[in-house]
């Protein structure tokens, strides 16, 4: 598929596909008469590095993933830093999850505390 098609697959735009190849994250085949031809598992792989870019990781991060994730075979030597990415990254995550917890409940508490005041009435509401 050319890269049009893989931009309106993914949603992402032309110059972040680009940019994504200037930096070796895809690489499509280049055709005779310069066009770029991707693959059907191009559209996972951009799924992907928008989510990693949105977890914060850097395009060398995200690299290191790749390389052990989508090449055809394993790299042993990449292994160690994909694990120590992924386990601070994954630390991260869950920070990030037991904040919005804690968030959820301070809301639910507050909010059903304001719902309890309006029904019962409170003596401060004016009446219409």
């Amino acid at each position: 598929m050319h890269i049009s098609e893989l931009s309106r697959k993914t949603g992402v735009s032309l110059r972040s596909l680009r940019y994504y190849e200037e930096k070796e994250l895809l690489r499509p085949e280049r055709l005779d008469n310069g066009y770029r031809e991707y693959r059907e598992t191009d559209i996972e792989r951009v799924r992907l590095i928008q989510m990693y870019f949105s977890l914060g990781l850097t395009v060398k991060e995200i690299m290191s993933f790749f390389q052990c994730a989508f090449d055809e075979h394993i790299k042993i030597e990449c292994l160690p830093n994909a694990i120590e990415v992924g386990r601070r990254k994954l630390d991260d995550i869950q920070l990030q999850m037991d904040m919005l917890k804690q968030a959820e409940l301070h809301l639910e508490k507050s909010i059903a505390a304001w719902e309890a005041i309006l029904h019962k009435g409170d003596g401060r509401r004016e009446q219409g």
